[in-house]
């Protein structure tokens, strides 16, 4: 939680001074709190999806549908009204999808890195706001304390680190819940648990806590570093060839260390080699006769 000082000594400010506008945290991934009247009505981040991508993921609106109440209601981020009157969804419904975006967008902000705040008016009407506002001093204790939870589970995972890939007592498992097949099926190496977020249109919370619990069963393993995307080479004769690697070269070898030329006398045993003695026959014994006076049964 780098900076969840700063940001919630900010926040704390706005609902003190009964802000209306708009609080942007820098950091990775940062967002932008919506206040009005000091309490917090919408929340956006890049690090958790937005309402309109869980309605889109949940299979209750196709792209289309939703591209034409977008036109229908003039352009407006957030037809609430068109999704309501075409029976897309219900205002309860709406409701619960708008706090629970606004939760996780939080959640996400708080369990990356903030590098600090910037508060200014308000460039347009809030995306999909509650409609009764939450304090942000509440908010931020409630990210902060599924942020201590999800650090206690045996298998801790942050939403934008780990990138797992289905360990093979997956295949083998039995019975698994409707979102362990949907995170089994994007696990790939390279999506972190905010990235199966987005794919699976489901909270960025919700999909951390469940990736970790699967680390812990066995259904999942994490990778050191994403897995390259393989690179398909043009046929021989066609396009750029692969490069044939080259011979590794050979360090010469200095003149220092060459063996000298074999000479007589030169390995300094020299009285072993000479004729100073003779035998009894007065014929002097030569190198080639010490061997034999070593080993007499030799030939």
């Amino acid at each position: 939680m780098s900076g969840y000082e700063p940001l919630a000594r900010d926040l704390a400010a706005c609902g003190r001074d009964g802000f209306t506008g708009e609080v942007r945290v820098l950091g990775s991934p940062g967002g932008t709190f919506h206040l009005h009247g000091g309490l917090v009505v919408a929340v956006e981040s890049p690090g958790a999806p937005a309402p309109e991508a869980l309605l889109l993921r949940s299979g209750r609106i196709g792209g289309e549908e939703w591209a034409g109440l977008v036109r229908e209601s003039g352009g407006a981020r957030w037809p609430a009204a068109g999704l309501i009157a075409h029976g897309y969804a219900g205002a309860a419904q709406l409701r619960v999808v708008c706090a629970m975006a606004l939760q996780d967008a939080v959640f996400a902000v708080v369990a990356g890195s903030v590098d600090g705040c910037e508060r200014g008016p308000a460039t347009g009407p809030p995306p999909a706001p509650v409609a009764v506002g939450e304090p942000p001093t509440r908010l931020l204790q409630v990210a902060s304390r599924k942020l201590a939870a999800l650090l206690e589970q045996p298998y801790p995972v942050r939403p934008d680190r780990e990138r797992p890939v289905p360990a093979s007592l997956s295949y083998a498992a039995g019975r698994l819940g409707v979102l362990q097949r949907e995170l089994l099926a994007h696990a790939d190496g390279r999506c972190t648990a905010r990235d199966l977020a987005f794919r699976t249109g489901r909270g960025v919370y919700t999909v951390t806590v469940e990736v970790s619990r699967m680390l812990g069963e066995g259904l999942l393993e994490c990778v050191d570093a994403p897995r390259p995307i393989p690179v398909r080479l043009p046929p021989e004769g066609h396009g750029i060839r692969p490069r044939e690697p080259a011979p590794p070269r050979q360090p010469p070898v200095p003149e220092a260390t060459a063996l000298p030329r074999r000479r007589p006398g030169a390995t300094g045993i020299n009285e072993a080699l000479t004729t100073t003695e003779r035998d009894d026959t007065g014929t002097g014994t030569g190198w080639k006769e010490f061997f034999r006076l070593r080993n007499p049964t030799a030939k």
